[in-house]
């Protein structure tokens, strides 16, 4: 009898902490997701336009068939679909969660792209032809945004491109945006800070699209309207007049595009190659429970002049000529120095 007890006690302990298991894992998908509406109906670009009564009825009947929170991340997806969400995404464990986004395919990017991508591309800074200064800059997606560490990631860049501004003196420059899939820009705006100088250069427009705050660059400080502003140790005279290429094409996305817009209405700057990506929303950082971040959206991001555009389309159109083996037969390479030769306007 004694036995039959202690295995009847095993077996209730066992249904228990199943059953304790099974509410933890429920309570922790509510939370969640609690939070992630709350966020949403708050802060969303297009929350006016949402049936959120409606939405969010329908992602927590689809919740019920989670047993645990990892997997009901799976709704995600869909939710975002639904609200037309195709810029905010979910960090968790390293993985991404968004929505469907904008198919690419093979057709859409040359064999050199890919060799290259494959490489995982890192900041590059050179000269070409001993002539033009060549910087490329990929993506960059981390969440310390603290002053100190935008700091320690700018610096070194921007370091990089001072040096060849002052040995080399270059007679243009080509700023190579083809693998800036996203992340954050600011880093990558204050590397340029010597193309760019002290002025406006992007700025965030509300649903209505109009302008609600703007982004400025000022002795090596990126000024948007932090206490303590990111920044730079500038070295030598700015080059704001220099001439400058922006090559871009289909992955050029969101930083990426940001980048790009902060040379728009800058003089002597011509775009190059394909229209990007289309992810010209701005977005910020939300802690949500459980160690997860997300990236929501929560304006259009515009140029210095407050212009919104849906995607940057290049003033000369190159397809598919990608060299990365040897960037001097690389055809958006070619239209660049072209355009460096030019006198006046050029076509």
């Amino acid at each position: 009898m004694k036995k039959v007890l202690t295995i009847f006690s095993i077996f209730s302990l066992s249904l228990v902490l199943s059953a304790q298991k099974q509410k933890t894992s429920q309570d922790s998908i509510k939370v969640f997701y609690n939070e992630l509406f709350t966020v949403l109906e708050n802060s969303y670009l297009n929350r006016k336009a949402v049936d959120w009564k409606t939405i969010e009825s329908e992602t927590k009947t689809s919740l019920k068939n989670h047993d645990n929170f990892e997997k009901s991340l799976a709704e995600i997806r869909p939710l975002f679909d639904k609200i037309n969400a195709n810029h905010c995404i979910i960090f968790y464990k390293n993985k991404k969660y968004s929505g469907t986004g904008k198919k690419i395919t093979k057709d859409d990017y040359s064999e050199q792209w890919k060799k290259k991508f494959d490489t995982k591309p890192a900041f590059e800074a050179k000269t070409i032809d001993e002539k033009y200064g060549y910087i490329l800059i990929p993506a960059m997606l981390f969440f310390d945004v603290s002053p100190e560490n935008v700091h320690r990631l700018a610096q070194p860049l921007y370091d990089q491109i001072a040096e060849i501004k002052s040995k080399n003196k270059p007679e243009g420059w080509i700023l190579d945006l083809r693998f800036n899939t996203g992340g954050n820009s600011t880093p990558m705006l204050l590397a340029l800070y010597d193309l760019l100088g002290d002025n406006v250069v992007w700025g965030t427009l509300d649903s209505n699209k109009k302008i609600i705050s703007k982004i400025k660059l000022e002795k090596g400080k990126y000024l948007d309207g932090s206490k303590k502003p990111a920044f730079i140790n500038p070295k030598g005279e700015l080059m704001g007049n220099a001439k400058v290429a922006v090559i871009t094409g289909p992955f050029t996305g969101s930083s990426g595009e940001v980048t790009a817009l902060a040379f728009k209405g800058r003089a002597n700057t011509i775009f190059i190659g394909e229209k990007t990506y289309g992810a010209t929303t701005t977005n910020t950082q939300y802690p949500l429970p459980f160690d997860t971040m997300m990236a929501i959206t929560i304006g259009y991001d515009s140029d210095r002049n407050g212009n919104y555009h849906e995607q940057i389309t290049p003033d000369i159109f190159v397809s598919k000529k990608d060299n990365f083996d040897n960037l001097l037969l690389d055809e958006n390479v070619l239209e660049a120095v072209k355009f460096f030769k030019a006198n006046g306007s050029y076509n």
